[in-house]
């Protein structure tokens, strides 16, 4: 081998020996801005998860990109990237936190406007099922037995979603409440009653339907 291709072997050993070093020197720095980015997912997750899951799948899809390019050796490319990918994971807790918001906000309205509503339909509900006990040309055809029980129904449902309400459990109180609506509009309906409307300033029970 002459001295000028030795000199150019040189060369390349060197140059690849730099590379090397430079390749190596990112690899930490990468592999620690994955680290970071994957912990702050990871604290927003739940709430993120329930709240905003596109959001928090986009920014998955991020680190699963960068972790692409890590395995790739590719680590210039995640610490170029990695800083917009950080702030999106940033992001998902306000965006978590704000959604929280509306959501509880509209379920606390429907909270709000149930409960100001079927108590007054479970006390009508009743007061018909007592007189409908005592009279037996308007009880003609009706399932008294089946009323009754179908109020109990009722009321421990009812419970149910009132205990969910106070431990904070606003959807399942919400979901327990629509469901006791439910429940109240086929009892009306068993017994030949028509409940009470919501805007009834009065407050006065309806008539039976004969």
């Amino acid at each position: 081998m002459t001295r000028i291709h030795r000199l150019r072997s040189y060369a390349v050993i060197a140059a690849a020996t730099v590379a090397l070093a430079a390749c190596a020197s990112k690899m930490q720095p990468a592999q620690q801005m994955i680290s970071k980015i994957e912990a702050v997912v990871a604290a927003a997750q739940p709430e993120a998860a329930k709240y905003v899951p596109d959001q928090l799948k986009d920014v998955q899809d991020k680190v699963a990109n960068l972790k692409t390019a890590f395995a790739q050796q590719d680590y210039g490319a995640v610490i170029t990237a990695a800083p917009s990918v950080l702030a999106s994971a940033q992001g998902l807790a306000a965006a978590a936190a704000q959604k929280k918001s509306v959501v509880m906000g509209e379920l606390n309205e429907q909270w709000s406007r149930i409960s100001a509503n079927l108590p007054a339909n479970v006390a009508a509900i009743q007061k018909r099922i007592e007189v409908l006990s005592h009279n037996a040309r308007l009880r003609k055809g009706i399932d008294l037995a089946a009323a009754k029980k179908g109020l109990d129904d009722v009321n421990t449902a009812w419970t149910t979603a009132q205990s969910d309400f106070t431990s904070g459990h606003l959807g399942q109180a919400v979901t327990a409440a629509k469901g006791v609506q439910t429940q109240l509009q086929s009892l009306a309906q068993s017994i030949k009653f028509q409940l009470p409307q919501p805007d009834d300033a009065s407050g006065s029970s309806a008539a039976s339907t004969n």
